[in-house]
């Protein structure tokens, strides 16, 4: 009996310490989600600029880049959609079905539905300004995202352990 005593209290503490590990990880997926969106957005610009294909097939061709991550599909849904729909309409509609896929915050989804807003409707001098104004803000955001994941990840990892301590002396 006191086998499985002590065998809970483990359970119990290897179970808070591996939800503050998650919870932290949310933190690392959002700064990696936006450092692929930068790369992917830097993709699009220079096959808009350099190669003058059409919007819709950019957006095709990079989603076909092979990437783990959810954000590339954001732009794999919006060049199907794009073929029937406004740019704009596009974009928001790809956006929101993969949104609840991504750990990003709202002000980043907010941001990365601005993007839609200036793709398509100029010619390639202008989508090149505003890409280059989106790239601009999105870099900030990174900047920011990874100052908040190494200052709360940590927090996170030791705060799972902590609570996960505190449970089993009260239990003990």
């Amino acid at each position: 009996m006191e086998f499985l005593r002590y065998l809970f209290l483990l359970v119990v503490i290897a179970g808070s310490t591996s939800i503050g590990f998650l919870l932290s990880k949310s933190f690392s997926d959002r700064v990696k989600e936006l450092r692929e969106l930068a790369n992917l957005i830097n993709i699009l610009q220079n096959k808009i600029k350099f190669t003058k294909v059409p919007l819709k097939e950019a957006l095709t061709e990079i989603s076909n880049i092979e990437t783990n991550s959810q954000i590339s599909k954001v732009f794999s849904k919006a060049g199907e959609k794009i073929k029937t729909e406004k740019t704009e309409i596009a974009w928001q509609e790809a956006l929101n079905e993969e949104r609840i896929f991504l750990n990003l915050k709202n002000e980043d989804l907010e941001l990365i539905k601005s993007l839609g807003n200036t793709l398509g409707k100029t010619d390639i001098e202008g989508q090149m300004s505003g890409i280059n104004q989106f790239e601009n803000i999105l870099n900030m955001q990174i900047k920011k995202a990874e100052e908040e994941c190494s200052k709360n990840s940590k927090m996170y990892k030791s705060l799972g352990t902590i609570i996960g301590l505190a449970i089993v002396i009260i239990l003990f």
